[in-house]
């Protein structure tokens, strides 16, 4: 062990955090010229191995277990990098101690690439410099609308009482689509602009489609602000610039998807999440955080407001208003007068179809074309077909390393064309790749046909069904091409646009005005989907895509195709009613013991065999089971184990009064990408027990060697 009574000052040895899985920090003894440069937060360049890697110290230590042989000296402060952030280590250290995960696997990946990359011996300047030289700047776009707009009076009393809150507080925003929440959020955080000269502003959004359309109206109301923008997507440089920009304070204004909430901002005033039930805030790889829930964090930490908004709250949020932590504010009426939709449903058994439309279907949206107005119509199901199938013996297009299908796409021709269509069999979870087959591999049958249809071959059949219509397709295999779904979007609400065919990317966030008709297909998979959160997602998409329609006129459509016309959603979507819907479903979750009345972690396995990744599985259960009885041991030696609350589903094992622990069980798609899953259940009433647990049971599970892969995901989403 060396201690500072064996090298000097505490300073001289540091804990330096790295993005490496399952390290809690790794130390480093410092060299005497740069002793006094170092604090809790600074950025350092340390060794690895024969490389280097970029890390932050997040700890001065006055002794360490590493023997001195092993102990390397770090390599110095980074030059140029920003100066250390408290706030900003107070979230991260909350995150990782909330997610159960090492503080470096939170830190590192949320700093852009560019700026934790450590630097070439003869690279000229430093990343901080090159990217302090892209400063976003502030821009004066003539064309758009840089005055507030006349509020209703649902608006003006959300403001008011935004304007009202003071230090932390949340505020849940109710506002039917159409209500106007963007110009709430936007005269809202002008107001906070123009108290301090240095207050910084956040505005999350769930997807990067929403971001240019955002951005703008961002732009013509602030046009003496440079806006930072923060999303997945942007270019290296440019992330980088508008990520050290925000952190140094020298923008006031950011938005971005997820991945914003994790940077640093000096003078953070005010936070908004807008589309606050989104499943996109929460992340599905690495650190498995929900960008919505650190949001309220942060600003209980900074001590500021939050603002969450959506015409369909999560029950979560909306459980949280009903109990009065949050301020719930109702806006129930569209501006300028707008009627909320028509829903139709029309049921498809046994009736011919044109292309998977009805003739209701086909009917309203004539009826839209003729009258100079714009139809949508949605299926969230991108590619030509989700199989490709034989007649003649059965063969379906599975692919081999999931337990999915390959999709039949059809790619995309070059201008000018005149070589028929090709296409090609794609999963859409592993991301292999592959020519259609010319024949059957089983029979050799020469006729394969597609079998359903995807966006790509409902665009197809609309083109068939309406010669003159202009027609634009927005989905994710758009938007891989640069700003060709941000150009489709434009050119809709230009007027250039007919028709839009889409997935879930064109229902929310868009102010289509000329659009009165909205078409909705194949919907009916959710509402017998083995998920528990199905119907309230499916609630929240319908209402989000229902209210693209007759935002600036009345007799707006919405028409559903579905098997199911009496279904009590499709009642209460007819009627608008989120409030009841909500209702109805927190009684149901609280009589089946489910979220968000009850908490739940995930503890994931994966391997070359199912057999494997349930052994360990069993493993972990049976630590889990021993840990409980070792905590329920009254002194005497005996054990304690009250009946369990009267539930939908019972464990088999004797559990603690809080945690359950279940038995490991295959996951909804047990291989992916060559790799077989399975996943073991635990749950709780009470987040800190189970957090409490979850802490013991992992630093046991630690210890077990094992060459499976696992992962813990506290707050899944999906099961």
């Amino acid at each position: 062990m060396i201690s500072s009574n064996e090298v000097g000052s505490p300073a001289q040895i540091v804990r330096v955090a790295l993005d490496i899985p399952a390290s809690e920090g790794f130390d480093y003894t410092v060299p005497p010229s740069y002793r006094d440069d170092l604090a809790i937060g600074s950025w350092v360049l340390v060794p690895w191995g024969k490389a280097r890697r970029i890390g932050l110290v997040i700890a001065l230590l006055d002794q360490t277990e590493v023997p001195p042989e092993k102990l390397r000296a770090l390599l110095g402060p980074l030059q140029g990098a920003p100066a250390p952030d408290r706030h900003w280590f107070e979230l991260l250290r909350f995150a990782a101690t909330y997610y159960h995960r090492p503080f470096g696997e939170v830190a590192l990946p949320a700093i852009p690439k560019l700026l934790r990359t450590p630097p070439a011996a003869r690279s000229r300047g430093s990343a901080f410099e090159r990217a302090r030289a892209r400063l976003p700047q502030a821009v004066a776009p003539g064309e758009l609308p840089a005055d507030p707009l006349p509020l209703t009076s649902g608006q003006q009393t959300a403001i008011d009482a935004l304007q009202a809150a003071r230090g932390f507080s949340v505020q849940l925003l109710h506002g039917v689509t159409g209500s106007g929440k963007t110009e709430v959020y936007l005269q809202w955080l002008a107001s906070i602009l123009a108290a301090e000269a240095k207050a910084q502003v956040l505005l999350l959004v769930p997807e990067i489609a929403l971001t240019p359309q955002l951005i703008r109206q961002l732009q013509g109301r602030f046009r003496a602000e440079a806006v930072a923008v923060l999303h997945s997507e942007l270019p290296d440089g440019e992330r980088a610039a508008h990520w050290l920009a925000a952190a140094e304070g020298r923008v006031r204004v950011v938005v971005g998807t997820r991945l914003a909430v994790l940077t640093p901002m000096p003078g953070l005033a005010a936070i908004v999440v807008d589309e606050e039930h989104d499943p996109s805030y929460k992340q599905h790889e690495g650190v498995r955080y929900s960008a919505r829930d650190l949001a309220v964090v942060l600003a209980q930490q900074r001590k500021i407001p939050v603002l969450l908004g959506s015409a369909t709250p999560s029950l979560e949020s909306w459980l949280a208003a009903r109990r009065g932590r949050y301020r719930l504010l109702p806006m129930p009426e569209r501006v300028g007068g707008g009627q909320l939709p028509q829903l139709q449903l029309v049921e498809p058994r046994a009736r011919q179809q044109r292309h998977g439309l009805l003739g209701e279907t086909v009917e309203a949206i004539g009826q839209a074309l003729a009258a100079g107005r714009q139809a949508l119509v949605f299926l969230n199901r991108r590619g030509y077909a989700p199989v490709l199938g034989c007649d003649a013996c059965g063969w379906l297009s599975r692919c081999e390393s999931c337990t999915a299908f390959r999709v039949l796409h059809r790619q995309a021709q070059a201008a000018g064309g005149g070589r028929p269509a090709r296409f090609r069999l794609v999963c859409h979870h592993c991301g292999a790749d592959g020519p259609v087959p010319r024949l059957c591999p089983e029979c050799g049958n020469l006729d394969l046909s597609p079998v359903g249809r995807g966006t790509q071959r409902l665009e197809e059949g609309l083109a068939e069904i309406f010669p003159q219509a202009r027609i634009a397709r927005v989905d994710r295999d758009v938007a891989r091409r640069r700003n060709a779904a941000r150009d489709a979007i434009d050119a809709a609400h230009a007027g250039d646009i007919d028709i839009l065919v889409g997935t879930q990317m064109l229902a929310k966030g868009h102010d289509f005005r000329r659009l009165s008709v909205v078409a909705v297909l194949d919907v009916d998979a959710a509402l017998y989907s083995s998920d528990f959160r199905a119907p309230e997602r499916l609630f929240a998409l319908m209402m989000q895509v229902a209210g693209r329609a007759g935002r600036s006129a009345a007799g707006a459509r919405v028409v559903i195709q579905t098997r199911f016309p009496s279904h009590p959603l499709f009642t209460a979507l007819a009627r608008q009613d989120y409030d009841g819907f909500a209702d109805e479903l927190l009684t149901e979750r609280r009589q089946a013991a489910l979220p968000p009345f009850v908490f739940l972690a995930l503890l994931r396995a994966e391997a070359p065999s199912l057999q494997a990744a349930t052994d360990f599985l069993d493993t972990a259960a049976q630590i889990g089971r021993e840990l409980l009885g070792r905590t329920m041991a009254e002194p005497d030696g005996s054990a304690s184990t009250p009946p369990e609350p009267v539930r939908l589903r019972r464990p088999s094992e004797v559990a603690s009064p809080s945690v359950r622990v279940y038995d490991p069980v295959p996951m909804p798609m047990m291989r992916l990408a060559g790799k077989e899953r399975a996943q073991l259940l635990l749950e709780c009433e009470s987040r800190t027990v189970l957090h409490a647990f979850l802490r013991d049971w992992l630093a046991e599970l630690q210890a077990v060697r094992t060459p499976v892969r696992w992962l813990l995901e506290v707050d899944p989403q999906e099961i």
